[in-house]
């Protein structure tokens, strides 16, 4: 069962389960669906949709991947990727990497993005992490303040090289 766990949101259920391959285009839709995304991301023709299948089957494929949908009835509300990374600083602590965190316009501030954290951050616990990372982009005050809500600190300088 790809189910993850179950979120009540007073008037709504929430389940949190793993992607499937039939979820990419409502998983691109939400990662299109703000403006750093509406540039970047999107379904226009059959080449688009084949390069987010070629990386969802990467993703899928790999255990030290996993990407959650966040599902009300036949709507997907949400979604994240979770990423494991060994390493040998920290004394071998393995770390959790969180990206691409997006909840539908409909759903925010009613704690489904609270709740797919903290179900993040457990399964980081539950498989042995010493750290749980994320970036976000510095256009996204209001994902600052949420991520800080939630006990991140912004303790590091991210930089990027788009190739």
């Amino acid at each position: 069962m790809n189910d993850l766990a179950t979120i009540e949101l007073g008037d709504s259920t929430v389940i949190l389960r793993r992607a499937e391959t039939d979820d990419i285009p409502a998983v691109v839709a939400l990662l299109a669906a703000d403006q750093l995304g509406a540039t970047r991301d999107g379904v226009n023709t059959a080449q688009d949709l084949a390069a987010y299948q070629v990386a969802f089957r990467a993703i899928d494929a790999d255990p030290a991947h996993v990407l959650v949908v966040a599902q009300a009835g036949q709507q997907l509300v949400g979604t994240l990727q979770l990423s494991f990374i060994p390493g040998l600083a920290r004394r071998g602590a393995l770390r959790a990497q969180i990206e691409a965190v997006r909840v539908h316009e409909s759903y925010r501030s009613r704690g489904l993005g609270a709740a797919m954290m903290g179900w993040a951050i457990g399964e980081a616990r539950r498989r042995g992490c010493g750290l749980v990372q994320l970036t976000t982009d510095k256009a996204r005050p209001d994902a600052h303040r949420f991520y800080e809500r939630l006990g991140f600190v912004a303790s590091h300088q991210g930089m990027k090289l788009r190739l």
